[in-house]
């Protein structure tokens, strides 16, 4: 397929490009900037798009001079990635537009399967009071900063575009903390307090973007959404203990492992058939 990635020059869109390109994909990356020489990603075409702009968007899903032509799916990564990096209206004001714009430009240009990076946030981040269950699950709908409530909206509208259009396949992929391998030198010196935030989960980047491949694959239409985490904890405590120390007594849906991530990747492996291959425990003494 030829597929636009937006973000592609990112932490997460240049490992997602790099794995759509390893599967034969041709693959277009719409950033606003572009990624460094040498940088994962840098093989696939770029364009410079202004996502808050409708009209860049617009032709960027409907092709660009001689560039292409056409494009069947659309992987939507782009985002001011986190609350508190700007103003809440700014943050606002960037995600939510140009989250519209991709799907409207998308249904402008009649393509039918669009995979976008909802987030972990919309669980109920940053736990100040405890989960109503573990492990949480697709279910909830708790968004806790203008961040959070922006994902939630851009589930809202990927719903309607979908009852608008039968034909359509949106999937959105609630993402936990991206990390890379280099990531997980840090991983051994973290405090259970410091990564109770999103209940001690993480996505190592190269799982994520086995999520995207499986989501753009998936076949039902319509809207879905999956909690994509990796099935362990940071810490190396285990899970029952971390929550018993933070929470005291949380209902439980039903029993969790010794380190098994209090976020449900459960619908994920049953439905897209998800299978995180990677851990920080692999790449660190402390984890082994």
């Amino acid at each position: 397929m030829h597929i636009v990635v937006t973000g592609g020059s990112g932490k997460l869109g240049g490992v997602v490009v790099e794995h759509l390109l390893s599967l034969g994909h041709q693959v277009t990356n719409v950033d606003a900037k572009p990624v460094p020489d040498g940088g994962l990603g840098a093989g696939a075409r770029f364009l410079r798009i202004d996502l808050t702009d409708y009209g860049q968007v617009v032709e960027a899903l409907t092709g660009i001079d001689d560039a292409y032509t056409s494009v069947d799916a659309v992987v939507h990564l782009a985002a001011i990635p986190a609350p508190g990096l700007t103003a809440n209206a700014a943050t606002f004001g960037n995600n939510v537009p140009s989250t519209f714009h991709v799907f409207q430009a998308a249904k402008l240009a009649g393509i039918h399967k669009v995979v976008w990076a909802s987030s972990e946030t919309v669980l109920g981040l940053p736990f100040d009071a405890p989960p109503a269950y573990v492990p949480v699950d697709e279910a909830v709908h708790e968004p806790n900063s203008t961040y959070s409530l922006g994902k939630v909206v851009e589930e809202a509208m990927a719903a309607q575009f979908c009852r608008w259009d039968p034909g359509l396949s949106m999937v959105g992929l609630r993402f936990s903390n991206v990390m890379r391998v280099e990531d997980y030198a840090d991983f051994g010196g973290y405090t259970a307090d410091q990564r109770r935030f999103n209940l001690w989960s993480y996505i190592d980047a190269r799982d994520a973007a086995q999520a995207v491949e499986l989501a753009l694959a998936y076949e039902p239409r319509g809207m879905e959404v999956f909690v994509i985490a990796s099935p362990d904890v940071v810490p190396h405590v285990p899970v029952e203990q971390l929550l018993r120390e933070r929470f005291g007594e949380v209902e439980h849906t039903r029993e969790l492992g010794e380190y098994e991530s209090p976020l449900s990747i459960d619908k994920a492996r049953s439905l897209l058939g998800y299978d995180p291959q990677h851990s920080w425990r692999d790449h660190t003494e402390q984890g082994a």
